[in-house]
């Protein structure tokens, strides 16, 4: 099995809508988005968890678990601060709301590694330091609705 490596290939766009209410971006609102790629320096959640139930019972020491219910981890992400433009913070203002799209094996059409996470801007700030390092903020988001996973990457017109 090839194996690869996220940096370089994988892509994230912010769609302020889909028109869809499958929340499956057409190929022109992909086209159209926020690229954020570039300006990431960390990527943090936007994974389900489960919340697995205990299940005792009388006849056994051992504790077994169900499947309970699925939320999202808490997911940010950090950006270097461009120190001439605010386009990404302006998008990503608190209480924005829209889409994390996450193009996990690049834009390839078909290839069905497309996550949609609907999303609110839960808070957004600048890291300050004396660190020998890139200025960068961080845009904390809630998931607001079940995402849309392993989807095909929409084709070209």
């Amino acid at each position: 099995m090839p194996r690869f490596s996220r940096k370089g290939v994988t892509k994230v766009l912010f769609l302020e809508t889909i028109a869809a209410t499958t929340y499956i971006p057409t190929r022109a609102e992909i086209t159209d988005a926020t690229k954020l790629t570039k300006d990431i320096s960390e990527f943090e959640g936007f994974n389900l968890e489960n919340q697995e139930i205990e299940t005792p019972d009388l006849e056994s020491t051992f504790t077994s678990k169900i499947p309970g219910d699925d939320q999202a981890a808490d997911s940010s992400l950090t950006f270097y601060e461009d120190d001439t433009s605010s386009t990404l913070e302006e998008a990503l203002a608190k209480g924005t709301t829209g889409f994390i799209v996450v193009l996990r094996k690049g834009d390839v059409p078909a290839s069905k590694s497309m996550d949609v996470w609907p999303v609110r801007v839960a808070s957004k700030s600048s890291t300050i330091t004396v660190d020998n390092e890139a200025a960068k903020f961080t845009v904390r988001f809630s998931i607001t609705d079940t995402p849309v996973l392993d989807q095909a990457v929409p084709a070209n017109p």
